[in-house]
């Protein structure tokens, strides 16, 4: 098992900018960081149960059925548009009080949500991890280091852009900019929706 090929392969999908990095960026300037990291938590474990769940055949089931990779993909931007909804309404007069731990919460249930929820995350053990598997199965076993590899890799990465996004915190004090940048950041998110949907339309 190529072990390092594999890391760095993970470590430059991981640079190209996809929904994870978009999303935690503005997640971390709007919500704050204890918010931005328990996405990455989130994301972590949703990492984790992609390499599981593609050892015990849901990946290879998603490639030989297309309606229901269709039905992911489906599912997936339905996510995000109700993560979009949400940052939208955020952006009210009347917008909610924070409630000590709810965003947080809400934060590591949909970044392990998005990464389930991502065909790209099943098809990737699909298509790239058996090139450093030296021939052998996906097994549980192996499927299991190459997804804590590959979330090990992802957390860093992430972290570092919550880092610098939670940095934001101070220039959106001021509640105008503050709404823009969410209505902003809503329609990022819609665009990562239509991203998800994109192929069924090929």
């Amino acid at each position: 098992m190529d072990i390092v090929g594999f890391a760095l392969a993970v470590l430059l999908i991981e640079l190209t900018p996809g929904p994870n990095m978009a999303w935690l960026a503005g997640l971390a300037a709007t919500e704050g960081r204890r918010a931005g990291f328990a996405a990455v938590a989130g994301v972590a474990i949703g990492l984790l149960a992609n390499g599981v769940l593609a050892a015990l055949g849901l990946a290879a089931l998603l490639e030989a059925r297309p309606g229901l990779l269709a039905g992911l993909r489906l599912a997936g931007a339905a996510m995000m548009v109700w993560l979009a909804v949400e940052t939208w309404r955020g952006t009210g007069a009347a917008a909610a009080p924070r409630i000590a731990g709810r965003v947080e919460r809400r934060a590591f249930v949909a970044g392990a949500l998005i990464n389930l929820l991502n065909p790209k995350a099943y098809l990737f053990f699909v298509v790239v991890a058996p090139q450093f598997l030296g021939g052998a199965a996906l097994a549980l076993s192996p499927a299991l280091l190459l997804a804590g590899v590959s979330a090990a890799i992802a957390t860093l990465i992430h972290s570092a852009i919550v880092a610098a996004g939670s940095r934001a915190q101070a220039w959106l004090a001021d509640p105008a900019r503050t709404r823009l940048v969410r209505r902003l950041f809503a329609v990022l998110i819609l665009g990562i929706a239509v991203s998800f949907l994109l192929p069924l339309v090929d």
